[in-house]
């Protein structure tokens, strides 16, 4: 597994602290709108320092992990941008079909509004155990 750099493991260690405090803030209604500026900063410093951590050996297994590891990034993003939707609405007038009953609101609500919490929750699992799993595969890939 490529080592990254003493600037790339800074990057990677603060966009993992900005997610949390990002999440934090936003679970707290602590000034959604920045908390989601936050994450969304963090989301990118992390899952760019992930994707530049890239595997060179043979070992089926790793880059199956790596895999799961990327698709975890993406629903970082996906969760991302839910989140900054759930504070600035840029969705809502993709829902608004020029009904006057409020239908297209209702659906929005209902299919995207504050929906960011799914994507984050698949995330984290994955993050989970690709991180745990990669760390004993690639200490039994070492050993001859």
């Amino acid at each position: 597994m490529k080592q990254l750099s003493r600037l790339q493991s800074i990057v990677f260690a603060v966009g993992g602290l900005l997610m949390a405090v990002g999440a934090g803030m936003f679970s707290l209604m602590v000034n959604q709108r920045v908390a989601a500026i936050i994450f969304f900063a963090g989301t990118i410093m992390f899952t760019l320092m992930q994707a530049v951590q890239t595997y060179e050996g043979t070992s089926i297994t790793i880059k199956r992990l790596k895999r799961i590891q990327s698709f975890a990034n993406l629903m970082f993003v996906v969760a991302a941008i839910l989140m900054a939707d759930t504070a600035y609405g840029f969705l809502l007038p993709l829902f608004s079909d020029g009904d006057t009953a409020g239908t297209g609101y209702i659906r929005y609500i209902e299919l995207v509004y504050n929906k960011w919490i799914l994507p984050l929750l698949i995330a984290v699992v994955l993050e989970v155990y690709t991180v745990h799993r990669l760390d004993y595969e690639l200490k039994k890939d070492k050993k001859p």
